[in-house]
């Protein structure tokens, strides 16, 4: 269990949180939200004891599993090695044994220490650790292949999948897990959600994935109005109680206010009168009276919409025969394609299957090996790839940046264009060099939604992007009336969005098929034990 007592903690003059007192109780499971900025990480590592509160008291469970990004310090480690050290009594106990075993000569004190050593590992499941590492390995989709050899060996993607392993090793009476979806196809998501349905501790974890946080979570702790609150049920529960509770307190203050008024009336026209004893009654009654504080809520929501200059003609796009192999192996076989105009195309798969390659061919940035992409009339395409890195030019502002993109548009329309996405005030003269991973992809939606182009092709745009955003990005698609096409490993997006699925395959077609998400899971059996 997890007590927080009386916590504050401040950065300056913003208060993230004041005075908090909340439980986590085992067996529940915990999703961790609020708008960027609101101080969710810090929280979490707070919770992890990486940082310290300004004010208050932290108790929480012996036996901790935390999912950290410091791969760096295992490179050199084999793979195994880095999930065990997950539980950190059986790993120092392991280590341990390892050296007395190595000496030449052992006292009868080394003997001694050995068998309770050995007493360790054994309370510990330390004799199946290894294959309860490879269990955890396997499921998160790191191949058996890559278990024996260094970290280093695998791609940054998988390392990250190393260190969620670890995070879960060992059987941990708590799980801290910051953003554990990220780096995960939906294969290795829906494993996830698997495994942590059936831990018993307590879980606190930190996501953008909306699907994930209603799949899993048995309550909602929502960081807002410098308080933290829990509501039972998931991520759209929370939403629902939020509201209604702000909806009621409002309402109620509403009618306070109107009794006051009235109360307040009477006093004045009677004050000097003979009814001296009935104003000082009701001059009582407006002390009872007391307003229900509602502080400013810190969530904000972006407004995203996607509009075009021109439309496309109804034969938006021509795809024919294209592929691509990298040093002899194949990753997107020949792939043929109609897409017409207003379609909304998900691109899903696992990991590796090579779905940005697919779209970065589509888009132009990538020369296919074989076939050719046909853009019909008028088709104007917007693009964004996933990764982001000097796509914005340093040494400007967000502003500036925009206005270059566009010197016909007034100060006024670019001003209005970043407040749409949440930047207010000075925030819009931020030096694009300091933009965070989620200010940036801003800021890029903000160069689409200025292009008006009438394709739009995305890979990754959830990434960095706050529950508040993607929602927003979910319904500017959907509103939109241009095609597009987008790479996402987030449930919802693909529900809200899709009209037709592509699902790349690793040495097979990519499947095409026409229709929402929930049909293609029910079309298609082997995939959907995957998916759901």
């Amino acid at each position: 269990m997890f007590s927080i007592i009386n916590v504050s903690k401040a950065y300056g003059p913003k208060k993230l949180f004041e005075d908090v007192n909340v439980a986590f109780s085992p067996g529940r499971r915990y999703g961790l939200t609020g708008p960027n900025g609101a101080g969710k990480t810090t929280f979490m590592k707070i919770l992890a004891g990486d940082e310290s509160p300004d004010t208050g008291s932290i108790i929480k469970p012996k036996k901790l599993g935390i999912l950290r990004q410091d791969h760096f310090r295992f490179e050199e480690s084999r793979v195994l090695d880095v999930v065990m050290r997950g539980n950190a009594a059986l790993w120092a106990a392991m280590e341990e044994k390892q050296k007395l075993l190595d000496k030449a000569d052992l006292t009868e004190d080394d003997g001694n220490r050995l068998g309770e050593l050995e007493g360790v590992i054994a309370e510990e499941d330390g004799y199946v650790a290894e294959s309860d590492a490879a269990a955890l390995l396997q499921g998160l989709g790191v191949e058996q292949e890559f278990h024996e050899g260094p970290l280093k060996n695998l791609q940054g993607g998988l390392k990250l999948r190393v260190l969620l392993a670890q995070a879960l090793f060992g059987k941990p009476q708590g799980l801290l897990l910051d953003e554990p979806t990220n780096h995960l196809d939906l294969d290795s998501i829906r494993w996830l959600e698997t495994f942590l349905h059936e831990y018993e501790g307590v879980l606190i974890t930190i996501s953008h994935d909306r699907h994930f946080l209603n799949a899993i979570c048995t309550h909602i702790a929502d960081i807002d109005y410098e308080t933290i609150i829990a509501y039972p049920g998931g991520y759209d529960d929370m939403v629902r109680q939020k509201a209604q509770v702000r909806s009621r307190v409002e309402s109620e203050n509403s009618e306070k206010q109107k009794k006051i008024a009235q109360l307040q009336d009477f006093i004045a026209r009677f004050h000097a009168g003979t009814r001296a004893s009935q104003v000082q009654s009701r001059a009582k009654q407006i002390e009872k009276l007391k307003m229900e504080d509602l502080k400013r809520s810190n969530i904000a929501r972006p407004f995203i919409k996607f509009e075009q200059k021109v439309p496309s003609g109804k034969q938006t796009l021509m795809i024919e025969g294209i592929s691509k192999s990298y040093e002899g192996e194949l990753i997107v076989p020949t792939f043929n394609a109609l897409v017409t105009k207003g379609e909304k195309i998900c691109v899903i798969g696992k990991n590796g299957v090579g779905k940005s390659t697919l779209v970065k061919m589509i888009a132009g940035a990538l020369p296919p090996d074989t076939g050719e992409v046909k853009w019909g009339h008028q088709a104007s395409v917007g693009y964004m790839p996933q990764d982001h890195h000097g796509l914005i030019r340093k040494g400007s502002t967000a502003f500036n940046w925009l206005r270059d993109l566009d010197v016909k548009m007034s100060n006024e329309e670019i001003s209005g264009l970043l407040g749409r996405m949440l930047f207010s005030g000075e925030e819009r003269m931020k030096p694009t060099d300091t933009l965070s991973g989620g200010e940036t992809v801003r800021v890029l939606m903000c160069q689409l939604m200025l292009r008006k182009d009438n394709v739009l092709i995305l890979d990754e745009p959830t990434n960095h992007l706050d529950l508040e955003s993607i929602a927003s990005l979910a319904e500017g698609l959907q509103r939109y009336e241009g095609t597009v096409i987008v790479v996402t490993h987030d449930q919802e997006l693909i529900n809200e969005v899709a009209t037709r699925i592509w699902a790349p395959r690793k040495g097979k077609e990519v499947l095409d098929f026409t229709g929402n998400f929930e049909e293609f899971l029910e079309k298609h059996a082997d995939v959907a034990a995957h998916h759901r």
